[in-house]
């Protein structure tokens, strides 16, 4: 099921997805009224200021997922040892938690646009990782 795509079509597709994410996450950094498509819609319209800054370690992180994907799947050079292969795990298992909480989340746009999205966020890490 995971050979639909080889590695490093799957590390591409994720740092393209992510970048989406990114983006998303800078505008509600940055004001933009979208609360009700994230954190279960708790913050419709702007997010507060906490949360706004709350955005910008997240971005880090994600896209710290996409490097270590990338990595992994020698789109950045890197040897492949056992460490960066227990992270790509990690963000297996992450993407898992994100997607799932995007599929239960009480918001129904964060599940129609971000479930979608994670899902195929965890499709391409586990591509990555088993290859």
């Amino acid at each position: 099921m995971f050979d639909l795509l080889s590695a490093k079509q799957a590390a591409q597709l994720y740092a393209c997805l992510t970048l989406i994410v990114v983006l998303f996450q800078f505008a509600l950094a940055f004001g933009a009224p979208w609360g009700s498509l994230a954190m279960g819609g708790k913050f419709p319209g702007r997010y507060p200021k906490k949360m706004r800054i709350a955005c910008l370690p997240l971005i880090a992180l994600l896209t710290s997922w996409a490097i270590l994907v990338a990595m992994r799947a020698g789109l950045i050079a890197a040897e492949v040892g056992s460490t960066l292969t227990i992270l790509v795990w990690i963000v297996v298992a992450l993407n898992t938690a994100g997607a799932v909480m995007n599929l239960i989340t009480p918001s129904k746009w964060e599940r129609i646009i971000w479930g979608p999205v994670t899902l195929a966020m965890l499709f391409c890490s586990v591509t990555v990782a088993l290859s």
